[in-house]
């Protein structure tokens, strides 16, 4: 059942038909009390997001100082050195971010895939067949509004649908993006982790970098080995403890302003960073690559949105998290200008000594949380570009039953164990984890930047003026922190660059596999009329029982239908081909996901479920929500006296199959050098890869595949 709704499709050609049930409108008593328990729920989530969303971004305390490569610093440049970070965290954070970027959601989802599936759905720029037919039919998006669904396209939105280069263009940025934002997922337990660790080195000098190392690897696998309980489930273990570190952190910032420089809240005039950068030129620029870093973790308020809500993030960042980091660079910076020569351990040395220990449990405590934040925005993107078929199919578990976005990966998170532990024990506890940091942390920025612009200029349609305030000033200092990290490539930036072409080559590989197979499946469908001559030949019977069809095919159905007639000279008495079909939203209406029709042949029906890229198909029981649907449909149109309903009835209860076709590609002599190597690392890559009918919840009894090659 669907909750009271169904939407049915007449013959396959009529219009859709919605049945909904009506209620009452609620009262003004009723809107001011859900309104309160709207707000009483944003700020409960807005507490754990803190366990979440922003453990990164809190706790780069840890770690911004000693990656700066400082020497002989001066008081000038320290206060330069605060006034950047403090102007940086403004400008992405509570503008960029808090102010614009979060409003780019797509219904409660967020990351660059999420702004790639909004591109697409307000102009013709998708890539894949399959994904560019589905994204056509925006009328029966309900909860997009009309006047989105009809205007026409903008000048850029234009360009895009005339020039492939620019779209794979835009895919690719896309793919790079997602790409980047797992390598953050990688650097960031490591670095947080590694820094926090370290501290044990203050009172301890005779305990070794290798030692260091290997607890911060035990707690990092210790921490992977947690995910598999869910966001929901670590976020309240862990929100108590990043709030004792978010509200403890800004308390000795303040007790060493007041102790150490009264006057560090002058640095925040912009002239002291051009007194900067006058007075160390070149080197002042390359300080740049370890100041990006104060502002690291901030990509994951947009990656994470699917796990929160817009309003608890902007409530967290605004209210807690921002104050927070402002008044702890403050305290820190107040403490070196001082100290001059701290730098190399400038939190724990800011630390007074009375609560050290009690401030390197707590540190050590939120840095396993910080880990958390780019770890659950790595499922969500992985699972996002998994259900758009970007990716190769990977186990996918929804962790939570009221929330769909969050999710957890088993693959995804024993691979990110292994490379992150991989990180620690590898590059040590050297510059080199930071120097790959600032080239993960900017490259992320610099492409939500542009896809934003993209957003304003195509789909909000923002005067270009405005446009303009945006994209100039964020360009122009993105793009510096880009040239100084770009020189720490060298040393140690080349990690993420070489995890994102390893992914980047995967899903290219991936693409251009399924690419192939949806041409060949649409050049040799099989016609309803050709169903209907092969269904009148006599060697075929129809055999008692209800079978599920899965097809990707719209308009027919796929060609392994008909080789699968061929060789078993049987079909069942109800055989409905199922489509699944993904749609570039987050979400699809109730009301909008099954469609069902007959197709000609007695006893065959079509149906199409329709599922944004984060709903989940297997949390209910689909094959009931289908024959639901197709039931009522039959009893709403069928001839009076006809038994149509009762034959299904009747082979549904003579046993249930889920038949789905497993093409594979034969690669030839006479194929070309470039189809051998790309088809050949598409059928590796398939031949991994999990299949999608377990993703359906169908017993496995019940499952049937059918082979068939196709010859390149």
């Amino acid at each position: 059942m669907m909750n009271g709704a169904r939407v049915d499709l007449e013959a396959g050609r009529g219009r859709p038909q919605l049945f909904s049930v009506g209620g009452g409108s609620p009262g003004p008593a009723d809107r001011e009390q859900a309104k309160a328990r709207s707000i009483r729920k944003d700020i409960f989530l807005a507490y754990k997001t803190l366990g979440v969303v922003f453990g990164g971004l809190v706790t780069s305390p840890l770690y911004v100082y000693p990656s700066m490569n400082l020497v002989s610093p001066t008081k000038d440049d320290y206060m330069g050195l605060y006034s950047i970070m403090f102007w940086t965290l403004t400008l992405i954070g509570v503008v960029k971010y808090v102010g614009i970027a979060l409003n780019a959601d797509d219904h409660g989802e967020g990351g660059t895939f999420a702004m790639y599936s909004l591109l697409c759905r307000h102009a013709d720029i998708g890539i894949l067949p399959s994904k560019k037919v589905y994204s056509e039919e925006e009328p029966l998006l309900h909860n997009q509004p009309a006047n989105a669904r009809t205007r026409r396209p903008s000048w850029l939105g234009k360009f895009f649908e005339r020039s492939i280069t620019a779209r794979r263009a835009l895919l690719f940025m896309s793919i790079l993006g997602m790409c980047m934002l797992i390598g953050d997922g990688i650097l960031t337990p490591a670095i947080s982790v590694l820094s926090a660790i370290d501290g044990l080195r203050g009172p301890f000098p005779s305990v070794s970098s290798p030692v260091v190392e290997a607890l911060s690897a035990v707690i990092l696998i210790g921490l992977f080995l947690l995910q598999k309980y869910g966001t929901s489930r670590v976020s309240f273990l862990f929100s108590p403890i990043m709030a004792a570190w978010t509200f403890t952190t800004p308390i000795i910032g303040v007790y060493s302003i007041v102790r150490y420089y009264p006057g560090i809240f002058k640095a925040i005039s912009p002239h002291y960073i051009v007194r900067f950068f006058l007075r160390n030129k070149k080197e002042g620029w390359r300080m740049l690559g370890g100041t990006v870093l104060c502002i690291t973790g901030a990509e994951a308020m947009f990656a994470d949105l699917g796990h929160f809500s817009k309003e608890s993030v902007q409530i967290a960042f605004l209210f807690s998290i921002y104050p927070s980091l402002v008044l702890t660079y403050a305290g820190q910076t107040a403490y070196l200008i001082n100290n001059v020569n701290d730098f190399n351990d400038g939190f724990y040395k800011f630390v007074p000594r009375p609560v050290y220990w009690p401030m390197f449990v707590i540190a050590t405590l939120a840095a396993i949380v910080a880990s958390q934040s780019l770890i659950s925005a790595t499922f969500s993107v992985i699972k996002q570009s998994v259900v758009l078929d970007y990716f190769p199919r990977v186990k996918v578990v929804h962790t939570s039953q009221h929330k769909e976005g969050e999710v957890y990966s088993p693959e995804t998170n024993y691979i990110l164990m292994v490379l992150c532990v991989g990180v620690v024990l590898g590059f040590g506890a050297g510059n080199a984890i930071g120097n790959a940091f600032g080239v993960v942390v900017i490259m992320v920025m610099v492409i939500t930047t542009i896809m934003l612009t993209l957003v304003m200029i195509i789909i909000w349609r923002t005067p270009p003026v405005l446009v303009a305030l945006y994209f100039v000033p964020f360009f122009i200092m993105e793009g510096s922190y880009v040239s100084a990290v770009f020189t720490k490539i060298p040393e140690g930036g080349w990690l993420p660059f070489a995890v994102s072409m390893i992914l980047a080559l995967i899903m290219f590989g991936w693409y251009y596999g399924r690419q192939r197979k949806m041409e060949y499946e649409m050049a040799n469908r099989v016609t309803v009329e050709r169903l209907g001559e092969l269904l009148a030949r006599p060697e075929v019977q129809r055999v008692p029982g209800l079978c599920f069809f899965y097809s990707n095919i719209q308009d027919g159905f796929t060609p392994i239908l008909g080789h699968y007639i061929k060789n078993m000279g049987a079909l069942h008495a109800a055989t409905v081909f199922v489509t699944l079909r993904c749609l570039l939203v987050a979400k699809v209406d109730e009301r909008e996901r099954i469609l069902v029709a007959r197709l000609g042949p007695s006893g065959v029906y079509g149906c199409t479920v329709q599922y944004g890229y984060a709903d989940s198909l297997g949390s209910d029981d689909l094959t009931a929500q289908i024959t639901s649907c197709l039931r009522r449909h039959i009893e709403a149109t069928a001839a009076p006296g006809a038994d149509e309903a009762a034959r299904l009835d009747a082979a549904r209860n003579a046993g249930v199959v889920h038949v789905r076709g497993k093409m594979r590609f034969y690669v030839g002599d006479d194929a070309g050098l470039f189809d051998k190597v790309m088809l050949g690392f598409y059928e590796f890559l398939h031949g991994i890869c999990r299949s999608a009918l377990p993703a359906l919840g169908t017993p496995l009894q019940q499952r049937v595949e059918i082979g068939m090659l196709y010859k390149v």
